[in-house]
């Protein structure tokens, strides 16, 4: 196995714009700050791979436009994946394992804003019993909710504390779009939303998009003092109809997590969409007390679609790299209630140092 490291991550989040900007005007800056932080250009990429969906964009091969943001002359080698960054991320990961390229950018974007967000995803749900009836992404997870509160598993001041946590540690965060820690009693005074949820256990589904670069070997250690270097990597998924599966776990993130290698994990940005989320993660990926939870404040401060999860890895990969942290770990989820996961295990130190 080659070793391959995250050396470049730029991100945007917007909540409020003047205009409709189009993905290649979103993903641009990105690709000028990813060169910025490496000194390559277009021409020093490899392999390109993209995430987005055209249920969201509302037409086929929406994904091409994006191209134009690259340039195609001379032309790249393409690829594109109807998931988040992260998985972009993942095939990117093993392109560069099969030795046919040492180097990669993946990128991702999605626009919430651009149709009825609630009923486009209810398209990837089971397309016999569940999709007919158009539950939407807040009822379902209210009913995860619901199911862990009534099971004993959590309860409402533990889902509150998640809330004022990572509230407030979104204030560091330049790109966050909600931020500002309030007490756990005011949260829990506030109104429900989606019974037994509040609107602030819910993340805020904004416009977005992000981009990292992978290298491998030496052509990461030429253009990064400090490679997050990618020690674990996996995903899994649980069944498609919730009906079949117990909503208060995650077999899949218990699965991945086993398989990513977690133990010594100093930091991990974890994509949980909704506060009780978070809980259950921290359970399956067995992370202790000790291990500090999205310092960046996490979803809860901003869900950008298709995005979200590879934001998570560069979140956790930018820890590695200001020597704040030796072992961090980067999640993505995609599906209904935890459906889906991706860990993505970084280390300062090269596996064969």
């Amino acid at each position: 196995m080659r070793d391959v490291a995250v050396v470049g991550f730029a991100q945007r989040q917007m909540e409020e714009f003047d205009g409709s900007p189009t993905c290649v005007e979103l993903l641009v800056p990105l690709f000028e700050e990813c060169y910025e932080q490496t000194g390559w250009t277009r021409k020093d990429v490899g392999f390109w791979c993209s995430g987005s969906s055209d249920y969201l964009a509302g037409r086929s091969f929406s994904f091409v436009q994006a191209v134009d943001a690259i340039g195609v002359i001379p032309p790249v080698n393409e690829s594109h994946v109807e998931m988040d960054l992260a998985w972009a991320l993942y095939e990117a990961w093993l392109k560069i394992q099969t030795g046919e390229v040492d180097t990669a950018l993946v990128y991702a974007f999605g626009k919430s804003s651009a149709g009825v967000l609630r009923r486009t995803l209810a398209l990837q749900l089971e397309p016999y019993t569940m999709t007919p009836l158009w539950p939407d992404t807040v009822s379902l997870a209210g009913l995860q909710a619901r199911v862990g509160l009534d099971a004993g598993a959590w309860d409402e001041r533990a889902m509150a504390e998640v809330v004022n946590r990572s509230l407030t540690a979104a204030e560091k965060n330049e790109y966050a779009v909600r931020k500002g820690g309030s007490s756990v009693e005011e949260l829990l005074a506030r109104p429900l939303y989606a019974d037994p949820l509040r609107k602030h256990d819910c993340a805020p589904v904004t416009d977005g998009a992000a981009a990292i670069v992978l290298a491998a070997g030496d052509k990461a250690r030429e253009v990064c003092d400090r490679p997050a270097w990618i020690s674990g990597l996996a995903h899994y998924v649980d069944p498609m109809s919730m009906g079949t599966r117990d909503l208060t776990r995650s077999p899949s993130a218990e699965r991945a997590a086993a398989a990513a290698g977690t133990a010594g994990v100093e930091v991990a940005e974890l994509h949980a969409p909704f506060s009780h989320q978070e809980l259950i993660l921290r359970r399956e990926l067995g992370l202790g007390d000790d291990v500090a939870i999205n310092p960046s404040g996490g979803a809860l401060s901003g869900n950008p679609m298709f995005s979200a999860g590879g934001i998570r890895i560069g979140e956790a990969a930018k820890k590695i790299w200001s020597g704040e942290a030796g072992r961090t770990l980067g999640h993505a989820t995609s599906g209904p209630a935890l459906q889906q996961n991706l860990v993505c295990v970084l280390d300062a130190e090269q596996k064969g140092a």
